[in-house]
């Protein structure tokens, strides 16, 4: 499964590519960690972005290194196919989109475990046009989705507010189609397509599904079961140091910035400084229950919420794919990384 994204996600460049190979490559060849430090490599799920500004910011302010770590971070990209790689023993643990994503994983056969949500909200959203507003208003239109939304998001909507799959279109990380049809809706990342509407002066409304009920986690950390059997002490301080990075990144983001832009050179000050007050603005990291448990908290009720989600909408099947097998609460429950 390829996940997501980039500022504004239409962009690709091929030199970026080469760095995401480059780095998959190091992976496998491997390199020394530190004295006295225990090498552990994690896979974000897109090119290096504020979204992963926790993380980052771990690295960049030796926060990794305090907890007994040599972390590598290493890029994902549209082509990389970040569950195959970790199966393959190329990544520690991975950042996953969302719990669900973990979820349908092991419904397909691969024993993975969300064991942190850095992000209590999904940045998935709507756009629309300034006279849509509501999502009954949007139940005519057409609407702008990927593949991937059809396992997500979609399913959420039509059974909550009653869309249907004749109102979707292939959405292509391109927002001329919205920008030249003022009844298309198209689907956002809070954090990227606004910027870019901002930038070329298009009026618009944003509808952030967390908002509105939709129960799914993001960034989150999702690590194979052998891994929290074989390392479970280094998978813990992982989790530790990237939520004090999340709480460190949200006061200043400029040391993470600094690798941020290093690994992906296309990442411009001005859309990161636009993703980070994003993310403060509309409490992705410290809202919910991380305001009063800890930044990465993952609960039973948000969980059991995204479950019984993918099976009324026959996502997964109960029987081959039980809840307690899917996530755990035992790196979160004792951090009180509080905000």
């Amino acid at each position: 499964m390829a996940v997501r994204r980039q500022s504004p996600r239409f962009v690709r460049h091929v030199a970026l590519h080469a760095r995401v190979v480059l780095g998959l490559l190091l992976i496998v060849l491997g390199q020394s960690p530190a004295r006295g430090a225990e090498k552990f490599v994690f896979l974000t799920n897109w090119f290096a972005e504020a979204e992963h500004g926790g993380f980052y910011q771990a690295q960049a302010t030796g926060l990794y290194q305090k907890y007994g770590l040599d972390v590598r971070l290493a890029m994902g990209g549209p082509q990389v196919n970040i569950l195959q790689l970790m199966a393959a023993g190329q990544a520690d643990c991975i950042m996953g989109s969302s719990d669900l994503q973990a979820m349908m994983a092991r419904a397909n056969g691969l024993p993975i475990v969300t064991v942190a949500a850095m992000f209590q909200k999904d940045p998935d959203a709507l756009i629309a046009h300034p006279d849509v507003r509501s999502f009954e208003d949007m139940k005519t239109r057409t609407i702008l989705i990927t593949p991937a939304a059809y396992q997500g998001y979609w399913p959420w909507l039509k059974a909550r507010y009653g869309f249907t799959d004749a109102q979707a279109r292939p959405y292509t990380f391109n927002i001329q189609p919205f920008v030249a049809d003022g009844k298309v809706i198209q689907q956002a990342y809070i954090t990227s397509e606004p910027y870019a509407l901002e930038k070329a002066g298009v009026p618009f409304r944003t509808f952030l599904l967390s908002d509105y009920g939709y129960p799914s986690y993001s960034t989150t950390v999702a690590c194979l079961e052998g891994t929290l059997h074989d390392r479970h002490a280094a998978v813990a301080a992982f989790v530790r140091a990237s939520a004090e990075g999340w709480k460190s990144y949200l006061a200043d983001p400029s040391p993470a910035n600094a690798l941020i832009r290093k690994d992906n050179p296309d990442m411009t000050d001005d859309q990161l400084a636009y993703s980070a007050r994003v993310l403060r603005r509309d409490g992705l990291v410290t809202s919910g229950d991380a305001s009063r448990l800890g930044i990465g908290v993952v609960t039973d009720a948000r969980e059991k919420a995204s479950y019984d989600f993918l099976v009324s909408a026959k996502l997964i099947d109960p029987m081959k794919v039980p809840l307690s097998r899917t996530y755990t609460t035992e790196f979160v429950k004792d951090l009180r990384v509080l905000p």
